[in-house]
């Protein structure tokens, strides 16, 4: 039975819609691409500029240079950031310390011991911490850890390394074992068959067979962990102090790049001034860190990605 005139009306114009939607959702989808891209590109636009204004009053060599950072000295300021990228570089260390072990360690049980039970009930809890403020954990490395390494320790002060850089490696001990387990769960079950049937034990299949096979996801997931831990903000500044120090002591108070964007933050300098411009050259020497990290987790997982 051939369609009606009206039916023949309907469907002609229910497939000029359907053009017209065809047409309309790339623009739409490209649209709300480009807004992350924007935005990036407004934050680093704004970075550069107000850096350069910086960089107008202070000098370049004495800023990358400098081994003494006294924005607020009474007699003459000096803007050297190496105290800064010290402080932040020794929380680093320890939360990678802390973290990596217990978060490759946690990734290989998931992945090669834990149950289906287990690794449905294990995983979600221990991706809980990444949703923890990180408030929080700055109260809980002031409060609680810091007391138990003074009872452990008497030399070490109220404020120091030691004690964020704990908490901090906590805190990215999701994020590395999340990503290290779904690259190892990535190996094919026929390697692991493979191993187990030429006769290694359990323990050599996870560590010389899937181990390896998974590099290039692991590695990854160290570095976002450690580009996290450099850009951590909330748990240094109260638990580790505010004094730019330029040496190798780990139980006295420091100040890292994020920190002190916090102090100035807080009010303890006018706009305009050179101070408040600092805060734009240090966010943007963290920037030049996390962005360099980030490179560098991607330029690993392409040169260490297995295809199966």
């Amino acid at each position: 039975m051939r369609p009606s005139v009206q039916e023949m009306i309907a469907q002609s114009k229910g497939k000029k819609s359907k053009k017209i939607i065809e047409k309309i959702i790339p623009i739409l989808l490209f649209l709300i691409a480009s807004v992350s891209v924007l935005t990036t590109i407004g934050i680093v636009l704004t970075l550069i500029v107000e850096t350069f204004t910086f960089f107008s009053r202070v000098s370049f060599i004495d800023f990358i240079a400098g081994t003494t950072w006294l924005p607020f000295s009474n007699k003459e300021a000096q803007y050297g950031i190496l105290p800064l990228i010290v402080g932040t570089l020794k929380i680093t260390l320890i939360a990678v310390i802390v973290a990596v072990p217990i978060g490759i360690g946690a990734a290989i049980y998931l992945s090669e011991y834990a149950s289906e039970t287990v690794r449905r009930i294990v995983k979600p809890v221990l991706e809980i911490l990444a949703g923890v403020p990180t408030i929080v954990y700055g109260f809980f490395a002031l409060t609680f850890v810091t007391p138990v390494l003074q009872g452990l320790f008497p030399e070490i002060k109220i404020f120091n390394a030691i004690s964020p850089g704990i908490v901090v490696g906590i805190m990215i001990i999701p994020m590395i074992a999340s990503l290290s387990e779904d690259a190892m769960s990535s190996v094919p079950r026929q390697i692991r068959d493979g191993a187990l049937a030429m006769g290694s034990t359990k323990f050599e299949v996870a560590t010389k067979v899937i181990l390896p096979a998974a590099l290039s996801g692991i590695v990854a997931s160290v570095v976002l962990a450690v580009s996290r831990a450099i850009g951590e903000t909330m748990i240094v500044s109260l638990a580790a102090g505010s004094t730019p120090r330029f040496d190798g002591d780990f139980t006295g108070s420091i100040q890292t790049m994020t920190s002190y964007i916090v102090q100035v933050s807080k009010g303890d300098a006018g706009y305009g001034t050179t101070i408040y411009y600092s805060i734009y050259a240090v966010g943007f020497t963290l920037f030049i860190f996390t962005m360099l990290m980030n490179i560098l987790a991607t330029y690993v997982s392409k040169r260490f990605k297995e295809e199966y």
